[in-house]
């Protein structure tokens, strides 16, 4: 998913987002090890978006803090 895409969404979504691309991670890794794992590049891009999700995450936590310090 892209970033903007991932911006246009509310805080509590993309939490819910992150748990939901952490659990296909966690799965990913379990088809990997038993050795049925099709796509391997499945796992680089949900490591990706996971990271993009912290990020916009992290982002907005800073902004709300940066409002909270200069009011």
């Amino acid at each position: 998913m892209k970033a903007q895409e991932l911006r246009e969404l509310t805080t509590e979504e993309l939490e819910v987002r992150l748990q939901e691309t952490k659990r296909e991670l966690f799965n990913l890794r379990q088809l990997w090890y038993a050795g049925s794992l099709q796509d391997h590049n499945r796992m680089g891009f949900v490591r990706k978006d996971i990271a993009r999700i912290k990020t916009i995450l992290r982002e907005r936590e800073l902004a709300m803090m940066e409002e909270g310090g200069t009011a």
